[in-house]
């Protein structure tokens, strides 16, 4: 839990029930930014950020369906799709900003799927602006890959899929059945907070929380649910109906600050405003 947050639940159709926690006043002086956690974090992640920007604004965090104190879909297998998580994500809005668009801000997986909700019709007018942080759009991406197949064969063009494809080493490891969910409840759950510390620097406060192995584990199905699909058939029309900011760190583990930037030239012409 975050101090001094309020906590309240929403219950999707399905019998999913999402957890939301808020922090600053809900009055219409202050813009409502939600943020959205990755993979394998829960709401928790943004204690930090949330109670600074709480002095200015109304703002949300939840835990998405099967992480932290939200329950997960059943059966786990088609319950992580990006189309669910949409819907998911316009329960939260219609509870805590009924009459509002709202700010998003996402981060890693949070960043996935805020690319998602700021392209499909379904989210048109709930949302006010999007910033992503270290995550791209599948459909873009997957527009990216099949423009770069397409071109002719250099050796600066094979050195980044190779380094992309280093980096993206856990993404085929948690396509791998069963062996991620007994890794995240064994060793590599009781080690995380140790590898967080030494690799990103993250300080042992209220993250992470117990839940890590379980939010892990359903967490594998969001790469299983929606990777391959995507990248195999995005989709034509994934241009944003609201202004983007993107934010690139320099030192991610994960991507690659030249791919990702050589992407992030081209999102622009997925953007209205950017």
């Amino acid at each position: 839990m975050i101090d001094g947050a309020r906590e309240s639940w929403v219950r999707i159709a399905e019998g999913v029930r999402l957890c939301v926690a808020e922090l600053g006043e809900a009055d219409p002086s202050r813009p409502t930014v939600v943020l959205l956690h990755g993979y394998p974090d829960s709401k928790e992640v943004w204690s930090e950020v949330g109670r600074r920007l709480a002095e200015h604004f109304h703002v949300v965090l939840y835990d998405v369906r099967g992480c932290g104190r939200s329950s997960a879909p059943k059966p786990l297998r088609g319950g992580f799709t990006l189309e669910k998580l949409t819907g998911d994500f316009l329960a939260v809005v219609d509870a805590v900003s009924p009459d509002r668009p709202v700010h998003l801000v996402g981060h890693d997986w949070g960043s996935v799927q805020g690319w998602e909700f700021a392209t499909v019709p379904a989210t048109e007018g709930r949302i006010a602006s999007f910033t992503s942080v270290s995550g791209p759009s599948l459909d873009h991406f997957g527009h990216w890959i099949t423009r770069r197949l397409r071109r002719p064969v250099s050796a600066r063009g094979v050195g980044e899929v190779l380094n992309q494809g280093v980096k993206s080493w856990y993404i085929y490891a948690l396509h791998t059945p069963v062996l991620p969910e007994r890794l995240w409840h064994g060793s590599l759950g009781r080690q995380w907070p140790k590898i967080l510390r030494r690799l990103e620097k993250v300080p042992a406060d209220d993250y992470p929380t117990p839940s890590l192995p379980r939010d892990a584990s359903h967490g594998a199905w969001l790469y299983r649910d929606n990777i391959r699909a995507r990248l195999r058939r995005p989709r034509a029309d994934a241009h944003a109906h609201v202004p983007v900011q993107l934010v690139t760190p320099t030192g991610d583990a994960f991507l690659s600050e030249r791919l990702t930037t050589t992407w992030t030239a081209g999102c622009r012409s997925w953007c209205a405003a950017a």
